[in-house]
C-alpha cells in the first residue's frame, strides 16, 4: 500500500493551490483527476482588487494577491512557463455619472491605491467610448490553461497524479486517516470545484453553479495592450487574440458550448467594438459559486481527517491560494478558520 500525508481529488485552481502549500511544507501527495471540472480551464485568469460594477474593493484583495502572486511566480520559475500577464484593467465609463462614482470611489481610502485619479481619454478609433476609461492598479491575469497543463505534468512525471474517476464507495476512514484502494494517507482533501455535487460527503453545502462562456476572437486593428471592462471583458492575449467573457446561466449544468452564449457575447462586444473581427474559438466550464461570495473550507462533521476548499467563484486565481494556506494552517496547525469561509457558517 502506498503511504502519502494527504490526497487531494481535483486538480484545477483550489487543488493546486493546496499542492503549493504540500510542497512548501515537505509533504507528500497524490492528486486524483479526471478532468471533468473544466472551470479552471476556461476561466478567464483576471486578477483585479475592484467589483467594476459597483466600484468597491473585492473581499481581502490585497490580502489574497500578497499570497497569490508569490505562489505564481514561483511556479513560473520551477516550471520555466510565463504565467503572470501584468495587464491594466479599463473600465469603461458609458455617462457621466459613472465618471462621477469613479471619481468618488477614487477618493476611498480603502481604494485610493486602486483605482487611477485620472481620467484616460479614448484614442482608439475602434472602440465607441466618448466618456473615456478609468484604470485599476494592481491588475493583471494568469494563464490558467498553462497553469493546469503544466502543472498535471509536472505531477504526472512525479508519480503524483492519477487520473482516473474517484469513487467514493472505496473511500475508508478511521481515526488515524484515510484510505482508498492501495493508497493510504493522513488527510483527503475535496477540491473537485462543482463536481462536489457527486460528493456524498458534502454535497449537503450550499455550492451553486455558474456557467461561463468564453470567446477568443482574433481582431487585427484592434492594437489594445490592455484589459477592456465594458458590457463585456476584452483581455489581450498577443497576437491580435483577445478573450472575450463571460457568460452567467445559472440552470445549464454542463460544459458544452452552446449558440445562445455566443450571441450573447457577440451583442454585447459589437455595443462598442466598431472594427472588424473573427472568432476563434469557444470554451465553456461551470463555476463553483456560493450564495454568500465566500468560498466553502472546512473539515466534515463527522469525519476529522477529511476536508472541503471548493467554492472560489469568478476570482479563483486571487482567492484560491489565501483560502488554500488558511486550510493548511487548520489542518497543520490547529489556527482557526475565519469566520467567513468556515462551511460551519451554514445550520444544517
Amino acid at each position: 500500500m502506498k503511504q502519502v500525508d494527504y490526497v487531494i481529488v481535483g486538480c484545477g485552481l483550489a487543488g493546486i493551490a493546496f499542492c503549493e502549500q504540500l510542497l512548501s511544507s515537505n509533504k507528500t501527495f497524490v492528486v486524483f483527476d479526471d478532468q471533468s471540472q473544466q472551470s479552471s480551464v476556461v476561466a478567464g485568469g483576471v486578477y483585479n482588487p475592484v467589483v467594476l460594477k459597483r466600484f468597491t474593493s473585492v473581499w481581502k484583495s490585497k490580502e489574497q494577491l500578497d499570497i497569490a502572486l508569490p505562489m505564481y511566480r514561483n511556479i513560473e520559475e520551477r516550471f520555466q512557463v510565463k504565467l503572470d500577464y501584468k495587464v491594466p484593467v479599463y473600465r469603461r465609463f458609458t455617462s457621466l455619472e459613472e465618471q462621477n462614482n469613479w471619481f468618488a470611489a477614487s477618493d476611498n481610502p480603502l481604494l485610493s491605491d486602486q483605482l487611477s485619479h485620472k481620467i484616460i481619454k479614448n484614442n482608439n478609433p475602434n472602440i465607441d467610448a466618448d466618456f473615456g476609461f478609468g484604470e485599476v492598479l494592481n491588475t493583471g491575469r494568469i494563464d490558467t490553461n498553462v497553469l493546469v497543463t503544466s502543472y498535471k505534468a509536472h505531477l504526472k512525471e512525479n508519480n503524483q497524479l492519477i487520473e482516473t474517476p474517484f469513487d467514493y464507495n472505496e473511500l475508508e476512514t478511521s481515526e488515524k486517516g484515510i484510505s482508498y484502494k492501495d493508497i493510504s494517507a493522513r488527510q483527503i482533501i475535496f477540491a473537485e470545484g462543482f463536481g462536489l455535487k457527486q460528493n456524498p460527503f458534502f454535497n449537503y453545502l450550499p455550492l451553486k453553479q455558474s456557467k461561463g462562456e468564453l470567446l477568443t476572437i482574433s481582431a487585427p486593428d484592434l492594437k489594445i495592450d490592455y484589459a477592456l471592462k465594458s458590457s463585456v471583458f476584452v483581455m489581450p492575449l498577443g497576437g491580435d487574440l483577445y478573450h472575450i467573457g463571460a457568460t452567467y446561466n445559472w440552470n445549464d449544468k454542463t460544459n458544452v458550448i452552446t449558440k445562445e452564449g455566443r450571441e450573447e457575447l457577440l451583442k454585447k462586444l459589437k455595443t462598442f467594438l466598431i472594427c472588424d473581427f473573427e472568432l476563434v474559438n469557444q470554451v465553456a466550464g461551470i463555476r463553483p459559486t456560493v450564495k454568500d461570495r465566500r468560498p466553502l473550507v472546512g473539515k466534515h462533521p463527522k469525519h476529522e481527517n477529511m476536508f472541503i476548499l471548493n467554492g472560489l467563484g469568478t476570482r479563483g486565481v486571487m482567492i484560491g491560494p489565501y483560502v488554500a494556506e488558511q486550510l493548511y494552517q487548520f489542518i497543520e496547525n490547529n489556527e482557526p478558520l475565519e469566520g467567513e469561509i468556515d462551511i460551519n457558517r451554514f445550520d444544517f
